[in-house]
């Protein structure tokens, strides 16, 4: 079993393991963590968790009990150890200081010293080390690289996890930001929320059965999950298609998980920039994916090939960096409305029954918070598709903003009927 540590809006990661692994697998630890009971688990694909670990251990009880346990267990496992250690402890969900959770690593030392075991401790600035931190002292990738997660429930339960990995900020900028062409006019989509759609749209169908069939390469400072391209089996790799592509991350992301990825849109622009985007993504990671881009407007388009998979985000409107007034948000949403109802009903007569879709659409925050839909959102049925439930989030979580954003993306999980 595993535990996760969710990113900034922990019920959107908590969908992307759902939907990945099942609602049976999941199961939510502690407003920010859950643990995943699944043999198909694999860290390096998921985009809405900074860390995870696999469980060691289940105690309940305070700080100083906790920390007790651990180094007595420790000290006794890592005696005779070969090589320096470096180590991390990140406590969460404890009223603990940093400096009560380094003395724990200190005492550690200590007492590994004396056993003749070298030991390096990684400094807390706060009780959980950050994922850049835990990144760059490569905390979870060898026996001798050893971040501790230690993570306690509002019931008193407690979970001891090693690490297998932090997200790799790096590569996520360099994915983000050192790109060739980038366009904030037309949106800036983060590369871990693009991940996270593409996972909660692929769910269970289009992930193979078990670890074995995964393979990797390293390229470009983060390691590539290409889960499709297995040779021994012979699985070709899915379509995924995004139909208002922009800059191609989307794409971009969908590649590096393996998928041939198919991708227009309406502006000649954005698909030159998403052209030379991908063509900069191939040579960086030294890709083997289909790779097409073609001009055409998404509500009257005609895809031409098999589409496995749909993940996009769809026409967000006006720009706003203050609430609208009713009157400019009714008209700002109308058009959008009919823009993406427009495009579902074009692209549910070319999709094969069942085909999973992932649709990020605008939803509007008022001062107060509260969210304008579009209308669509209510009855996708109308439009050929059903909306997929999850057990651990509701659909009102489902809605990915930051705290200065009026436009939000909700995140739409639909199925062609």
């Amino acid at each position: 079993m595993h535990i996760a540590i969710l990113g900034r809006q922990p019920a959107l990661g908590v969908a992307e393991l759902e939907q990945l692994y099942g609602a049976k697998a999941i199961r939510w630890f502690s407003d920010i963590s859950a643990t995943v009971d699944s043999s198909r688990f694999d860290f390096n694909r998921l985009g809405g968790t900074q860390k995870a670990g696999r469980v060691v251990a289940e105690l309940s009880g305070n700080w100083q009990k906790v920390s007790m346990r651990v180094v007595r267990e420790y000290t006794a496992a890592w005696a005779g150890h070969e090589g320096k250690i470096t180590l991390g402890i990140s406590a969460y969900g404890f009223t603990v200081t940093p400096r009560e959770v380094q003395k724990t690593g200190i005492i550690l030392k200590s007492k590994l010293k004396a056993s003749g075991v070298s030991l390096r401790l990684v400094p807390n600035a706060e009780p959980a080390l950050n994922s850049a931190a835990s990144h760059h002292n490569k905390l979870g990738l060898s026996d001798n690289h050893v971040e501790l997660l230690i993570v306690r429930a509002s019931s008193g339960k407690v979970i001891v996890a090693e690490s297998v990995g932090a997200q790799n900020i790096t590569a996520l900028a360099s994915r983000d930001q050192a790109r060739p062409r980038t366009d904030s006019f037309v949106g800036m989509l983060p590369p871990k929320l693009a991940r996270m759609m593409i996972n909660m749209a692929v769910g269970t169908s289009l992930i193979p059965n078990k670890h074995e069939g995964y393979t990797r390469a390293s390229g470009g400072g983060a390691e590539v999950v290409n889960s499709f391209r297995d040779k021994a089996e012979g699985l070709a790799p899915p379509v995924l298609l995004d139909p208002f592509c922009g800059t191609g991350v989307l794409l971009q992301e969908a590649a590096l998980l393996g998928f041939d990825v198919y991708g227009t849109d309406l502006s000649e622009k954005m698909v030159r920039y998403s052209t030379e985007n991908l063509d900069w993504l191939t040579h960086q990671y030294s890709l083997a994916s289909k790779i097409t881009v073609d001009h055409g407007d998404a509500m009257e388009y005609t895809w031409q090939q098999s589409i496995d998979v749909v993940a996009t985000e769809t026409y967000l409107g006006q720009p706003f960096s203050a609430p609208p007034s009713p009157a400019k948000l009714t008209e700002v949403r109308g058009n959008c409305n009919h823009i993406i109802s427009e495009f579902l009903k074009n692209i549910a007569g070319q999709l094969a029954s069942g085909t999973p879709l992932c649709v990020a659409v605008p939803a509007w925050r008022d001062a107060k918070g509260t969210i304008t839909h579009l209308p669509l959102t209510s009855n996708p049925e109308k439009l050929g598709f059903t909306l997929n439930r999850l057990t651990h989030v509701s659909k009102e979580q489902l809605i990915y903003y930051r705290e200065d954003q009026i436009v939000a993306r909700e995140l739409l999980l639909l199925t062609k009927s």
